[in-house]
């Protein structure tokens, strides 16, 4: 009996279960984890946003199918495969798991169709250095650059910069966001940005400044919620001839659909053509980002 006792202690000290099975011979015991198996679940999940983003799709799918072994109904993995399996034109895999995601949660797959056609849209756009015009209800959206140390606009913003003044000339009832965080010597993207355009004639009064976004990602979304409650309902992206396909794709899946898109001169003729597929991985991993789907659990 007191052996017994001391191998309950000893099990119930290890975290384990003591489980005795019929058949087992004597003195044999069956141990089994305490902990259900939300863990694995959740170190594969994590592997694969890993791998998507460092340009393992294949490993990253392989740990996705992994995942849903194990937990067949987890939406967010459902929807991670089926975008996934579209960047590598794995037809069927897409289509069963925009299936199975159907039946799991009618509205993550919705949500993930729309994705499919922000991606579309945004691999289509073609930059455009010339500017639109436009009503109140369009924003004129420019996107941040990194600040040199001490706090200074690089040139390239700098340039990003001349678009967004021709633009708000062409429009001048078009309100202007400016948005980026990253902060340097205690000046902010965005009052990097909002402080050029005063300088140059642009009233204060008409800039609506958003300076916490870190990322494309962020810039969509924080804007999105920005101006839409002051009755914008879509908006012109300014930012470089390279990123602007990335931007429209993540505004668009935050909500603020694009209709026009400037870019500085400079590097604007090389975007004309469609990236290649390799090119368009920063895409997808934008918009799972933009949709809600978290790089880590």
């Amino acid at each position: 009996m007191r052996v017994w006792t001391r191998l309950q202690n000893l099990a119930a000290t290890l975290g384990v279960a003591v489980v005795c099975a019929a058949g087992l011979g004597a003195g044999q015991a069956l141990f089994v984890p305490a902990v259900a198996s939300a863990a694995p679940t959740t170190s594969l999940y994590n592997s694969a946003q890993y791998k998507f983003a460092h340009r393992d799709v294949p490993g990253g799918l392989g740990d996705i199918a992994a995942l849903l072994r194990i937990a067949p109904n987890d939406a967010q993995a459902l929807a991670l495969q089926a975008i996934w399996a579209d960047y590598v034109y794995d037809l069927p895999l897409k289509a069963g798991a925009q299936g199975r995601l159907n039946a799991v949660s009618p509205a993550t797959a919705a949500g993930v169709n729309r994705v499919f056609g922000a991606i579309g849209a945004g691999i289509a756009t073609l930059p455009n250095p010339l500017p639109s015009v436009v009503g109140p209800q369009t924003a004129i959206v420019a996107l941040g650059y990194g600040l040199l140390d001490n706090g200074a606009m690089r040139p390239e913003l700098e340039q990003r910069m001349g678009a967004v003044w021709r633009q708000a000339i062409i429009a001048p009832l078009s309100p202007i966001v400016v948005t980026g965080g990253a902060p340097h010597n205690g000046v902010t993207e965005a009052a990097a940005m909002r402080n050029w355009l005063v300088a140059r004639g642009i009233p204060a009064s008409r800039i609506l400044t958003e300076s916490r976004a870190g990322s494309t990602v962020q810039n969509a979304l924080f804007t999105a919620a920005l101006v839409k409650p002051r009755g914008v309902v879509n908006a012109i992206v300014v930012s470089s001839a390279n990123h602007v396909r990335r931007a429209v794709t993540d505004f668009v899946i935050a909500g603020l659909p694009v209709i026009g898109v400037s870019s500085q001169i400079e590097g604007w003729p090389e975007a004309l053509l469609p990236p290649l597929r390799d090119a368009q991985l920063s895409i997808y991993v934008d918009a799972t980002r933009t949709f809600g789907l978290p790089a880590t659990r």
